[in-house]
């Protein structure tokens, strides 16, 4: 084995190792990363052939994370890894969006990266070592790649920027980015924040790209001592330069007029089809020579060739004159229109329309037995704020069927998500789920989903500490020229045809997340800065025409939306109130019709009551704070017998609390059984609490004092153990007790009105007696 081994240091001290040539040999391309104890492998293969007709990128990312990593069992009944997670394909997707703008243009090969990870012991975060990790793979093959890349994730904490934050560092983060970039340029960038303002953003992504630079020179070295810095061979387009030359010839004009005409989008992409099949239709007429497979191929470059002259059409109608191809300025917005509650049962529901891209959003809140459980391998817990963005093939006018969730809808409804669960106050007692449903698309839906989530929220009634809306800007800048342009509120074209898609939303004091894509090499950073500013103007534009339709959350909540109240318990009744095997609250349950929810946090008990209607909340409160009420001398309490004794009876007068009624405290008149005064297990009585003993804690009943006391009544005094009232002091008992001594015969005394005892010794059997 050729074992080779790299380190690289952060700037705090820790260091990230990369090892080539002991595992996995059989790949293309094989590198282990450890840092700490984190350890993962990532692999690629690619074909030695691209598939006939391919003329894109088949790049096919996959970040796994191995339950064994952390020394757990996968859950569910097969106790095995599944389809990947939301949380893995998000980490597939920054991997891709880093990787796939850096292979040649001309290469179409399927290439496959495969990220595991196999040791993690929950100190050091994995996600943010997948891309190092992947392009250190890549440099260890012979495969086409243009550029090393690296990625970390930058935090800023207590003002200051940390690169690979721990888990626990997180907690006090105000900024969380995951940055990729080459050694020149920074590629990618995703990430949430609370609030801060376009200048940190630009500080953040210049410390992660200062510390992303000498990993991508150590892959350079690594690259350069295995031999792989010179790349395989590969012939994957057949191209006809006089067809190239030919299209751009008679074809540039009609693209260029055709963005002069400001068309709506289907009508421009209609224009633009009817350009290429006239051209296509002169072409084979003047090619009767050949046959029909050759002018299928001729098809195929064709279309390739027309798809750059549009772009070139594009950019340069935007550089020379400033216009779009709708016909707006660079820093123009699309006309709004929005509207609230247009659903009436959804708990909240709003449309937001920018142009050609509209979303309609429901708000739906629900109980904690709502929240979902995230499972992951060093992620677990629960989420109660959800949003979940749908993209129908309808929204963009495609005729095909619609099928599971993809990568897209999980990437595009993660960055909203992003952007809005700062805004849900942490004490609102709801699970919140939200669902955009794009009803129709031309650039920036997942801005579009920000927008109508917050108008959504708002109609639900959800009191948002701060409403949010969302921009997509895009950059023209041709390599070589001095020019370029920034482009406010992106069309799909102008996305798929431009140099950048830079995502912003915040509030009006600050960002709270971002997502960008960088498609052109050499982007300095006073460019993003410029388009950051742009794009705060134009947040501030959409954020003034949503709140002309809601500019504030509503006071009360709909009709349909269960109610919850929240109430705090002690600890130490958590336990009451469930009671064994959940019996006390499941009764509680039924009886009230409520649900009732308990978890312990803080070193409180956090409960939740919901239900339909307020008499139910109300009953099922009363019964939890009976539960944990502490008994107070004084207090009267409406009672239950619970069991009869020769004594006196027990009475429960809180849920689990019970106390002594002696049977001398149940009436005014002398009882000589409890029966006597009609009592009976299961009865229900008032009673008064009159004492709590310090040292037992038992509690001393009393029923007679809540009733009228008989007329003339006079109580017995009740002389201390030991008094004998008039006749003086008790005479001393004997010296070793009753038993210890002879017992003094009991004297009758003879009084003129009563008979002497009778003598009953001829009465008694002496059969068994014992000399």
């Amino acid at each position: 084995m050729n074992v080779i081994t790299k380190t690289v240091q952060l700037p705090d001290g820790r260091t990230i190792s990369i090892e080539t040539g002991k595992v996995a040999k059989q790949a293309d391309g094989a590198a282990v990363l450890r840092m700490g104890n984190t350890v993962l492998l990532a692999t690629v293969c690619a074909a030695k052939e691209a598939v006939p007709g391919t003329d894109f990128m088949p790049l096919q990312v996959d970040y796994r994370e191995q339950y064994s990593a952390a020394g757990r069992f996968p859950g569910g009944f097969t106790k095995r890894e599944g389809k990947a997670s939301d949380e893995e394909i998000l980490v597939s997707r920054l991997v891709d969006r880093a990787l796939r703008p850096l292979f040649p243009s001309d290469y179409h090969c399927e290439v496959y990266v495969q990220v595991m990870l196999l040791s993690a012991d929950g100190v050091d975060q994995p996600d943010a070592l997948a891309g190092f990790a992947a392009s250190a793979a890549m440099a260890c093959s012979d495969i086409p790649f243009d550029y090393t890349i690296s990625e970390v994730r930058v935090a800023r904490i207590n003002g200051e920027y940390v690169i690979n934050p721990t888990f626990q560092q997180m907690a006090d983060a105000d900024m969380d980015l995951m940055v990729g970039a080459t050694k020149d340029n920074i590629m990618m960038v995703e990430g949430e924040m609370k609030e801060v303002q376009e200048k940190d953003l630009i500080d953040a992504l210049k410390a992660a790209h200062a510390a992303i630079k000498p990993m991508c020179e150590l892959q350079d070295e690594l690259a350069k001592e295995l031999g792989t810095d010179k790349k395989r061979e590969y012939d994957d387009e057949i191209n006809d330069e006089d067809l190239r030359q030919q299209i751009k010839d008679e074809l540039y004009k009609p693209c260029y007029e055709i963005n002069h005409k400001a068309l709506p989008k289907q009508e421009r992409n209609d224009a633009y089809d009817k350009v290429l099949a006239d051209f296509l239709e002169k072409y084979d007429a003047a090619h009767t020579d050949l046959s029909e497979e050759d002018l299928e191929e001729k098809h195929a470059e064709a279309t390739r060739y027309y798809a750059d002259v549009m772009r070139d059409a594009m950019r340069r109608c935007i550089l020379d004159e400033g216009l779009r191809m709708d016909g707006r300025g660079t820093t123009d917005i699309r006309p709004i229109w929005c509207e609230v509650s247009p659903l009436p049962m959804p708990h909240g529901s709003a449309i937001f329309q920018r142009g050609e891209t509209m979303s309609l959003t429901t708000c739906t809140l629900g109980t904690k037995l709502d929240e979902k459980l995230v499972d992951g391998v060093l992620n677990r817990g629960y989420q109660r704020f959800l949003l979940h963005y749908n993209f129908p093939p309808f929204c963009t006018g495609e005729a095909k069927a619609q099928r599971g969730v993809g990568r897209r809808e999980i990437g595009h409804g993660h960055l909203a998500w992003r952007a809005l669960k700062g805004q849900i106050p942490e004490d609102f007692p709801y699970t919140v789920r939200l669902v955009s449903q794009v009803l129709e698309s031309n650039g920036s839906s997942s801005m579009a989903t920000t927008c109508a989530g917050t108008l959504a929220l708002m109609d639900a009634g959800v009191p948002m500490k701060k409403p949010v809306a969302g921009i997509a800007m895009g950059l023209i800048h041709n390599p070589g020229e001095e020019g370029y342009a920034i482009l406010s509120d992106i069309l799909g074209d102008e996305d798929h045809l431009g140099d950048m898609d830079f995502k912003t939303t915040g509030t009006r004091d600050g960002l709270t997340a971002t997502q960008m894509d960088i498609k052109c090499d050499g982007l300095p950073f006073e460019i993003l800065e410029k388009a950051l500013m742009q794009a705060k103007a134009g947040r501030e534009h959409i954020m003034n025409e949503m709140m002309k339709t809601i500019s504030e959350p509503r006071k009360e909540l709909k009709p349909q939306v269960p109610r919850i109240v929240a109430l705090t318990i002690p600890k130490e009744f958590i336990g009451a109130v469930i009671g064994p095997g959940g019996k006390i609250i499941q009764q509680m349950q039924e009886d009230t019709g409520a649900t009732i929810t308990i978890d312990e946090a803080d070193g409180v008990g956090k409960v939740q009551v919901s239900a339909p209607n307020k008499d139910s909340i109300d009953a099922a409160l009363a019964k939890i704070k009976a539960i944990v009420a502490v008994p107070e001398v004084g207090e009267v309490y409406d009672g239950t017998v619970k069991s009869i004794m020769p004594y006196g009876c027990f009475v429960e007068i809180l849920p689990g609390k019970e106390g002594l009624l002696h049977i001398s405290e149940i009436a005014w008149k002398r009882l000589e059984t409890v029966e006597e005064a009609g009592i009976k297990e299961g009865d229900k009585i008032k009673v008064k609490l009159l004492e709590i003993d310090p040292k037992t804690g038992k509690y001393k009943l009393s029923h007679r004092v809540l009733i009228d006391k008989p007329e003339g009544y006079v109580e017995r005094e009740r002389r201390p153990r030991g008094e004998r009232g008039d006749r003086g002091e008790r005479r001393p008992r004997r010296e070793g007790g009753n038993n210890g001594g002879e017992r003094r015969p009991r004297r009758f005394e003879h009084h003129d009105n009563a008979e002497a005892p009778k003598d009953f010794s001829d009465k008694l059997d002496h059969s068994n007696d014992v000399d």
